[in-house]
């Protein structure tokens, strides 16, 4: 099997949203701002460069465990398959890179954070939403269930702008 890997060290752009899919499995996606930092000689300062944008999808365990662990504006560090799929809308085309993320963690070099380690969650789904999907309860020791009317739409790949990063956290 020929996949690109990548890992990407960015912000958290967008909330998480988890949903159950109809075969019951979890999934979390959310966007990432990676932004390149290099030191400029002339003003011996830090300068932000290019940033890329990328949409990041987890499944099962580690989608469940992402989305009660990682927040908008948090700094992580992921890794995964990166696919770059090409879209068009009917006014505009571009392309938009995937990652399906097989491991998260909060950058440490920016903060702390605590790791609890946690039981398999065996909460059962509630009723679909319109779109076919299902929002997964929480286990017991955790926050309420979610709520479907609280997932947000997602950007349309292309129409991303740097509004997105406001509130963000700088690293």
């Amino acid at each position: 099997m020929n996949e690109t890997m990548i890992t990407v060290t960015g912000n958290v752009a967008t909330p998480p949203e988890l949903k159950l899919t109809p075969a019951g499995v979890s999934l979390t996606k959310f966007r990432v701002a990676s932004t390149e930092r290099r030191w400029d000689r002339e003003t011996s300062s830090w300068i932000d460069g290019h940033t890329n944008w990328y949409s990041v999808t987890l499944f099962r365990g580690l989608a469940d465990h992402a989305y009660r662990s990682i927040s908008k504006g948090d700094r992580v560090i992921l890794s995964g398959t990166v696919r770059v799929k090409a879209w068009d809308n009917g006014v505009k085309q571009g392309a938009d890179a995937e990652i399906e993320a097989d491991a998260i963690g909060h950058d440490l070099r920016w903060g702390t954070t605590t790791f609890t380690k946690s039981a398999r969650p065996t909460a059962a789904a509630e009723p679909s939403t319109d779109d076919g999907w299902a929002t997964r309860a929480e286990p017991e020791a955790a926050a309420a269930p979610v709520d479907a009317s609280s997932l947000t739409e997602w950007a349309t790949p292309g129409e991303t702008a740097d509004s997105e990063l406001a509130g963000v956290a700088p690293f």
